[in-house]
């Protein structure tokens, strides 16, 4: 069986944020970065799935700058067997359409049985990648997966409004996109980083690929204005609770 693991290297949620000179996107130059939290947990699932059938490879892959390397490297260490760095220095304003079609020209003859994405990114959040790759493959997708059972076929269980779950029996080739808590991705261990050093990372320039203009632009990209002021109030505790009733009485009509 093959399977094929999109990832995306993203900005450090803990990071300062500032907007760049085009106000188009962040300003990258001191941004720290890590794996996409969701596409952590499809390498996750794509590596247990490996241990527990065995004859299963693993390509992991992700469309970015060359400081993505060090997102494939961690794939690698986490369990996968080769990495493909799909490379565009350009790769953080290409929207999800032209990011699909990309893994798409590099996916469409290698005949993966399962790709795992993670559900969504968390700088852009568009959740489309995954949707928009099946469609471009002709092959079935599953989106939100919470829960994989792989027995003589595939069965997911996917989230749905309300907290409810259904149950999904798919067969191969798919498109699963993964969400959080699907299960628990694993540290890379000193002895996996040492082997990872020794397998395959293949770097493709976006040039050599089908490329796809984009249907969208993002024209500003601002923070949120403040929209309001925090008042603190001090004293004991029988004062704070007469001034909080005097302010409820005067400045709102809950009271």
């Amino acid at each position: 069986m093959k399977v094929l693991v999109c990832i995306k290297q993203v900005p450090d949620m803990e990071s300062k944020f500032k907007i760049n000179a085009d106000a188009n996107w962040f300003d990258e130059n001191d941004l720290a970065y890590r794996i996409n939290e969701y596409d952590e947990y499809a390498i996750e699932q794509a590596v247990q799935l490996k241990e527990q059938t065995k004859d299963i490879d693993i390509t992991v892959l992700c469309v970015g700058a060359i400081k993505a390397k060090e997102a494939l490297k961690k794939s690698l260490a986490m369990g996968c067997d080769r990495a493909v760095h799909i490379e565009d220095e350009n790769s953080s304003i290409l929207e999800s359409s032209q990011v699909a079609t990309l893994i798409a020209d590099f996916a469409k003859n290698k005949e993966f049985d399962i790709i795992f994405t993670g559900m969504q990114s968390q700088d852009r959040g568009s959740a489309q990648v995954g949707v928009i790759l099946s469609e471009l493959l002709n092959i079935s997708c599953v989106t939100t997966i919470a829960d994989f059972e792989y027995n003589d076929g595939i069965t997911v269980k996917r989230e749905l409004e309300g907290g409810l779950k259904s149950i999904i029996k798919v067969s191969t080739p798919v498109v699963l996109t993964c969400q959080l808590g699907l299960n628990t991705p694993r540290y890379p261990t000193l002895p996996n980083i040492m082997k990872a050093k020794r397998k395959e990372l293949i770097t493709i320039a976006s040039s050599d690929l089908n490329n796809s203009s984009k249907i969208s632009e993002t024209t500003n990209f601002y923070f949120p204005e403040k929209s309001g002021e925090c008042l603190i109030l001090e004293g004991d505790v029988s004062q704070l609770a007469d001034k909080l009733i005097a302010l409820l009485k005067e400045k709102t009509s809950v009271l």
